[in-house]
């Protein structure tokens, strides 16, 4: 059978991109090539958020490789939050989460907004002097301390982005206090942030960043930074968030100037 002619048009492109991708790149492990390669199609467009695979023996057959090798790599997007199985449907891009960026929410809001569990994996967590970045984010004086908490925050238990948040230590002087939300702590402390400024940027994922969020080396990547301040004016906040570009979106709504 030719699967190129038999397969519907959507499959047949998806088909020939992922032949293409697989003749491109050879790491010597099959299932991990090919799940790059339904990654790049991903990133590029070919597959949409919603978009159905063919079936795993269709696939298998179509690009020459054996069943377990693409019931492992879609095992692993699976596993990952990239795709989904839906009962009695077939595998599926999953949806992206969208992010605005005209409230102040933390990510535990963020998530429980969606239904998804929010839960962290702490990295490190540290009091110590302020470098020169956290003393000019901050307006500290020279030689004041902070609190450090850098964390791997999850959704229903997938990856999501790794968090690097900087707190004066006068505010915040024990970081073991921090089990969930760290808003919701200085909240406590009548210290939660009411206004932010936010930087973004793009970025590729290093080692470290592939190993903890589960995706390839040279994965796209956002990066926030985020000074926040109380209402009083004062900075509290000094946050750097990397994201996994395949797994957000961000929205901002532009008004015209008329309507502001």
């Amino acid at each position: 059978m030719d699967y190129m002619t038999e397969l519907p048009p959507q499959s047949s492109q998806l088909i020939a991109f992922l032949q293409h991708a697989l003749e491109q790149h050879s790491s010597g492990v099959i299932y991990r090539d090919l799940a790059l390669a339904l990654r790049q199609a991903i990133a590029e467009d070919v597959l949409a958020v919603g978009d159905g695979l063919p079936g795993e023996r269709d696939l298998a057959e179509a690009i020459h490789l054996s069943r377990t090798s693409v019931r492992k790599a879609i095992d692993a997007l699976v596993g990952d939050g990239v795709l989904i199985r839906r009962h009695g449907a077939r595998t599926a891009v999953a949806e992206r989460l969208q992010k605005p960026l005209s409230t102040l929410t933390s990510f535990s809001e963020d998530m429980r907004s969606r239904g998804i569990e929010p839960g962290m994996i702490w990295i490190s967590r540290e009091i110590g002097p302020a470098s020169p970045a956290e003393i000019m984010a901050l307006h500290l004086s020279v030689g004041a301390r902070v609190c450090r908490l850098k964390r791997l925050r999850t959704g229903d238990g997938l990856p999501m982005a790794i968090e690097h948040a900087v707190v004066p230590a006068d505010v915040l002087d024990d970081p073991a206090v921090v089990t969930g939300s760290l808003y919701d702590v200085l909240a406590e402390r009548n210290r939660r942030p009411v206004r932010a400024l936010q930087r973004l940027r793009a970025a590729i994922a290093s080692p470290e960043d592939g190993r903890l969020l589960h995706l390839v080396v040279g994965a796209p990547l956002l990066i926030a930074e985020r000074r926040c301040f109380t209402d009083d004016g004062m900075p509290v906040e000094f946050t750097r968030t990397t994201y996994c570009g395949e797994r957000y979106d961000f929205l901002v709504e532009l008004r015209t100037q008329a309507e502001q």
